[in-house]
């Protein structure tokens, strides 16, 4: 079984050739940082007085309810998405044919489908309709709609790659398909790719910076706000920036926690 639900595992070659490009990737990247600085530095940016307002706990204050809404957002999306993820999955994998197929035109279509426009259905087309959602909806919905898609397709990832003989024991005790896949199959894959849905949590912690657009209080939007106030737009984005990466990073540390262990499950099992 290889480590990844979503990718072959690279052998020693390809190993050797990302670490190398991750090295110079690094080392560009790295370039690019001290130049920016640089390029701060020479026009006054990097000023002690440019930075003092974010030694004051109420700037802070005001940036931590924008991130609160972030989460807020980001915690109804993952709920919804990985319940309806669930569902896609097993509808896609389904022996009817009607079920199966509205399964996969919904995952196809939501996936191509850029997350913008269906924002924009959601701010302009529904009210058009007579139906006005609160702001955090109009955010969580289309963000929903397309995580879902991402999810069931991490779903049924993990799904197929569990062995058939796993199933088939089930069956052979008495359980019925439904019950075999609810008590079996399915908390096995969770399991399996939960490493995959945290790296998904991140994707979607970021899609909630478009909650801008339709004025809600996250907090991309609190830094627009705030920049047009103080007049600090590189030094407040630079420390919006600060807490994106202190939040995604944190995800994606946990999952790279969660895929050692789960690496180091299956070595003691083999």
């Amino acid at each position: 079984m290889s480590a990844s639900v979503l990718y072959d595992e690279p052998g020693p070659r390809a190993r050797r050739r990302i670490l190398a490009w991750s090295i110079v990737s690094g080392l560009v990247l790295a370039g690019l940082v001290a130049a920016g600085l640089w390029q701060f530095a020479e026009h006054g940016q990097l000023d002690a007085r440019r930075w003092e307002p974010f030694t004051q706990w109420p700037i802070w204050e005001y940036l931590f309810v924008g991130l609160r809404g972030t989460l807020e957002a980001a915690a109804y999306v993952a709920v919804l998405s990985a319940v309806a993820g669930i569902f896609l999955a097993l509808g896609r994998l389904s022996t009817v044919r009607p079920l199966r197929w509205l399964a996969t035109g919904y995952i196809e279509i939501a996936r191509t489908l850029p997350v913008l426009l269906m924002i924009y259905v959601t701010l302009f087309a529904l009210p058009a309709a007579g139906i006005n959602l609160p702001l955090l909806w109009k955010l969580v919905l289309p963000l929903t709609v397309a995580n879902a898609a991402a999810f069931a397709e991490i779903f049924r990832a993990g799904i197929l790659s569990l062995p058939k003989g796993q199933s088939e024991a089930a069956l052979s005790l008495g359980l019925s398909q439904a019950q075999t896949m609810r008590h079996v199959v399915l908390p096995q894959a969770v399991r399996f790719v939960t490493p995959s849905l945290v790296s998904q949590l991140v994707s979607l912690l970021k899609d909630t910076s478009l909650g801008y657009i339709v004025a809600f209080t996250e907090l991309l939007y609190r830094a627009q706000v705030l920049s047009a106030y103080n007049h600090l737009l590189v030094q407040t984005f630079l420390v919006v920036t600060l807490i994106y990466l202190v939040c995604n990073g944190s995800l994606s540390f946990l999952a790279y926690r969660l895929q050692r262990v789960r690496r180091r499950v299956k070595d003691v099992d083999d």
